[in-house]
């Protein structure tokens, strides 16, 4: 007992090896930690996501708490001494101040989780970490119609969330509303087509369209707004230069959208070829 003793007064008075000491010992029940919660399989689960986060801002505050009070005495004197200079500090520690109050703002509203899709400025993806310094996200193409992952990891800062505005797009994991249009440089009667597309693509949706009416239901009735639908739609308006522009917007699974999109473009262009053989 009093070897043990005599083994924490000397840490105590080496403050500097024993903080040392603290720090590697969190880190290596960290690394076992997160090992074990990863485990042998090649992608996270959202739920492995979540722990592997908790974990992480968990040994990570420990340790914070720890130093503090550790150092308690010295930071005191420390912060006594800095008096004259505080405003430099804040100044300096602009960015940080605002990264930690940006963790704060999204805790507090919760705007969104691991595993959500969000977009913040013009990057979008899915969440993957988050703590107080920064959020990591997944990236995702929405921008080109294919709703895929790039393979790019973007860590954002939390001090964009003062910045930019964090759209939570975490319906958009199932189903989409997914839009495209079509150019036709010849100006004639597209209308006449519209019927025979919107039962082509009431073909393509057989497979989906129930559980797709009962998402759809379901989002309404969380985001408490009236949505387009379920239903395919068409309309046409005319380009800048004369040309007609036939958009189109099906909802839809996500994993699905791109392929649909190719079967009634084609479905469009047969049907254009048949109703006009004179303009080919």
């Amino acid at each position: 007992m009093e070897k043990m003793w005599q083994v924490i007064d000397f840490l105590l008075a080496h403050k500097g090896l024993f903080s040392a000491l603290i720090i590697a010992v969190v880190l290596i029940i960290r690394r076992i930690t997160l090992s074990q919660i990863r485990g042998d399989v090649a992608f996270l689960s959202e739920d492995q996501r979540n722990w592997m986060s908790r974990t992480k801002n968990g040994t990570f505050a420990f340790i914070v708490i720890t130093l503090f009070i550790l150092w308690q005495s010295e930071i005191s004197e420390f912060a006594l001494s800095l008096t004259a200079i505080a405003v430099a500090i804040v100044v300096a520690s602009k960015e940080i101040i605002l990264c930690f109050t940006g963790s704060i703002q999204r805790a507090s509203s919760r705007s969104f989780r691991i595993g959500d899709w969000i977009e913040v400025g013009k990057i979008s993806g899915e969440v993957i970490e988050h703590n107080m310094m920064a959020t990591v996200i997944q990236e995702i193409d929405l921008y080109h119609g294919q709703y895929h992952y790039t393979g790019k990891t973007a860590t954002l800062p939390n001090s964009m969330f003062f910045t930019y505005p964090v759209k939570n797009l975490n319906f958009m994991k199932r189903y989409v509303y997914h839009d495209f249009s079509i150019v036709v440089k010849d100006f004639v009667n597209l209308y006449p087509l519209i019927p025979g597309l919107i039962k082509q693509i009431e073909a393509h949706s057989e497979d989906f369209i129930e559980v797709a009416r009962r998402y759809n239901a379901v989002i309404e009735r969380h985001a408490g707004v009236d949505l387009p639908g379920s239903e395919p739609h068409i309309h046409v308006t005319s380009g800048a230069t004369g040309e007609q522009v036939v958009h189109f917007m099906i909802f839809c699974p996500t994993e699905q959208a791109s392929h649909l999109e190719q079967e009634i473009r084609r479905d469009f262009m047969e049907s254009y070829a048949q109703a006009f053989p004179d303009k080919e």
